[in-house]
């Protein structure tokens, strides 16, 4: 018999072993058995072939169409051309001198073929693809598993088709025994849910539908826990140590600001600056995270909540991540402000503090001028990128720490700011975004942070359109789409086109797709080519500090007509004659990331346009992204979008920290019950036990579904 911790070679032979651990990092009885399928299907169902994506490692079960032998041109040997098909759309495979094959590649039979997506002549194939055939002649060979009416598919990797994963899981399954079940057994009777062996074996090899959603259920569950303990540990610990109070000062800096005010608050922003008041107000640490759409007047918010820190006599410190942003964050608030952001200079009011900029690009002169104010006090909001964060930083009394656009930071820099205040107490926190989040995945990502939405758009917005140019199916639009940057130029108006890299760099082939395009070939063969005659800029994040703040003050002046950029301009850029932006390669960007970035027109009183240029073909779940963003212009509505059109696991950091995904079953937009169920019940526990000495079940459980270092990624975030 073995247990969920035993080695996998041990069970399943060193060779296997081998496999899985280069290919899938399984490593362990527990790796493998939650390494969950993908998806089942039915004994004699095939798989809809529409939504494969170049690039990925795809399964799919389907009946041979046709096969083809024929010799090659170009070099000597044969190709083997087989189509399947799932009824609907066709899949082209190619072997390459295994000519062999087409006596068992027969016309009719069904089976699972696995391999690399990848494209000829605008063709999606699979190359070299793996196989397992269903078919009376193979069948006294064929596993169990793939006999059963429920055939599970796995996520495979090169080399590890989904069969070899089923054989391996049956072959743990045969030996295995969980000693003790790590959830409570309250829990278990409270919710009706099944052991974790029986979980274990019904999502591998269900006898049934209804065990199999059985089975869904109890691993949720052991998701959520795993994922809310950590939080509820988390928030624990930072209640424990305290912060200081900054109350609300009647007559002070704030309140000559909100008097100064020349528009209205909206009424999400009163209301939210009342919690974060209130928050404030307190010796516990705030931790609020504040979303809202691009131009909903977070910074407004912000700056309040700063003054009523400086008000107390402590200070507040701003983290941008580009120096771009960081040195408008830092404009912006001086206009604001006015004479009241004018301490010691001339004209400046009685009870004015200072805005300091520091980033780490600055000259030595002005990095030590800044560091002075910084450490001496006189810089009541500090204004920087992740300089900030570093020793040589010091400050009088940091009581607020505002964080912007907190996606763009590494989990470690944010942890680091958190820890500025002095030896005995925290800063209070603040955290932005413009990308909405839906409510679970805030509940989920960020466990240990209330939440504020503000969800009112400022009046005088443009609309904005936003088309999808799909040049592979129709190369004239983009001459189309010149003549539209051309035509809002010659009006008077002001454009910004989008790249994915900037050039200088070496061109990283993702899959069999060509390089992503840069700013730095781009722009000069724009400025040769269909832009001729318009003045072009160009900003990128890797100029020197004074050059890209040159290219933004010309390119705000109008000085500029058309500004090619990487994604440096996503976020703060605020210049509202522009109305126009092409993002080319449109596909490589994130849903969130392409809305943010069209966020940058239709600032002004003009409607904004916003063209997505893409080479990827129609079908494919990259073009539903984009048509996503095409359809609506409500970040909320595109965050849930987003999360559907997501793979599993990819929300707790997988993309940042580059380790293997950790919700595998649990939805975040379906199982909002379970979540909230999962959060109560780790806070109860958390607070009997906060090391969870008497529930060491549970404790394993974290270690089992949430990798260690997505533990520690959670912890700090």
């Amino acid at each position: 018999m073995t247990n969920l911790r035993a080695d996998l070679k041990l069970v399943v032979g060193a060779a296997t072993a081998k496999a899985l651990a280069k290919g899938l990092k399984i490593e362990t009885v527990s790796d493998l058995l939650r390494h969950y399928p993908r998806r089942y299907a039915e004994r004699g169902q095939l798989t809809d072939i529409a939504g494969l994506e170049l690039g990925e490692h795809a399964t799919v079960m389907a009946r041979i169409e046709r096969v083809n032998k024929r010799r090659m041109k170009a070099r000597s040997g044969t190709l083997l051309e087989m189509v399947i098909t799932d009824g609907k759309r066709r899949l082209q495979c190619t072997f390459f001198n295994q000519a062999w094959r087409e006596k068992e590649l027969v016309p009719g039979k069904n089976g699972l073929f696995a391999g690399k997506v990848t494209a000829f002549r605008d063709v999606l194939q699979l190359a070299n693809p793996e196989y397992e055939l269903f078919d009376a002649e193979r069948q006294a060979e064929a596993m169990d598993d793939f006999l059963a009416e429920i055939i599970p598919v796995y996520p495979a990797a090169q080399g590890i088709p989904t069969w070899v994963i089923a054989k391996a899981v049956r072959q743990v399954l045969d030996v295995l025994e969980v000693d003790e079940d790590p959830m409570p057994i309250e829990l278990l009777a409270r919710y009706g849910l099944p052991s974790l062996e029986s979980a274990l074996r019904g999502i591998h090899r269900p006898s049934s539908w209804q065990a199999l959603n059985s089975a869904r259920d109890r691993l949720k569950w052991d998701e959520a826990m795993a994922v809310q303990l950590i939080f509820a540990q988390r928030r624990h610990s930072l209640v424990s140590r305290p912060a200081k109070a900054c109350p609300h000062i009647e007559g002070g800096i704030l309140d000559a600001f909100d008097k100064r005010l020349p528009f209205a608050l909206t009424a999400g922003q009163q209301e939210i600056g009342e919690e974060i008041a209130g928050d404030l107000s307190t010796e516990h640490p705030m931790n609020r995270l504040l979303q809202g759409e691009v131009g909903s007047g977070k910074t407004v918010v912000a700056l309040r909540a700063m003054l009523q820190v400086v008000d107390s006599g402590r200070q507040a410190a701003m983290l941008a991540p580009t120096e771009v942003l960081a040195a408008q964050h830092a404009r912006s608030l001086r206009e604001m402000l006015g004479d009241l952001g004018q301490a010691g200079e001339l004209g400046g009011a009685e009870n004015a503090t200072r805005v300091t900029l520091l980033t780490g690009s600055m000259g030595a002169k002005e990095r030590k001028k800044a560091l002075l104010e910084t450490v001496s006090g006189e810089a009541g909001i500090v204004v920087g990128t992740h300089a900030l964060i570093q020793d040589t930083v010091s400050f009088a009394d940091l009581g607020l720490v505002v964080v912007d656009e907190q996606h763009r930071f590494g989990v470690e820099q944010r942890d680091a700011l958190r820890s500025r205040g002095s030896d005995e107490t925290s800063p209070h926190v603040l955290v932005m975004t413009a990308t909405p989040i839906p409510r679970t995945v805030a509940m989920t990502v960020y466990g240990d942070l209330e939440i504020s939405a503000l969800r009112e758009m400022p009046v005088g917005r443009s609309p904005i359109k936003t088309s999808v140019v799909p040049v592979a199916e129709r190369p004239a639009w983009l001459d189309r789409a010149w003549q539209r940057v051309r035509e809002e130029c010659g009006k008077g108006h002001q454009a910004y086109i989008v790249c994915p890299r900037i050039g200088d760099e070496p061109a990283s082939d993702k899959g069999d797709k060509r390089p992503a395009l840069a700013v730095l070939d781009v722009a000069p063969e724009l400025a040769k080519g269909p832009l001729k005659g318009l003045k072009i800029g160009v900003l990128h994040g890797r100029m020197p500090a004074d050059d890209k703040d040159a290219v933004m003050q010309a390119f705000s002046r109008g000085d500029v007509d058309v500004l090619v950029a990487t994604t440096v301009i996503e976020v703060g850029v605020n210049v509202p004659n522009a109305t126009a932006m092409v993002i080319m390669d449109a596909d490589r960007f994130g849903i969130s990331q392409l809305h943010q970035l069209r966020g940058r027109v239709g600032r002004g009183s003009v409607p904004g346009l916003c063209l997505l240029v893409t080479e990827t073909l129609d079908g494919t779940t990259t073009r539903e992204r984009l048509a996503a963003v095409e359809s609506t212009t409500d970040g909320f509505e595109l965050s849930r979008m987003d999360l559907e059109l997501r793979r599993e696991g990819d929300i707790l950091g997988a993309a940042q920290s580059g380790k293997k995904s950790t919700l595998k079953l649990l939805s975040l937009l379906r199982d909002e019950d379970v979540i909230a169920e999962a959060r109560a019940r780790a806070l109860e526990i958390v607070e009997k036990d906060p090391a969870l000495g008497n529930y060491l079940g549970l404790a394993h459980m974290i270690a089992d579904v949430v990798d260690e270092d997505r533990v520690e990624y959670l912890e700090k975030s």
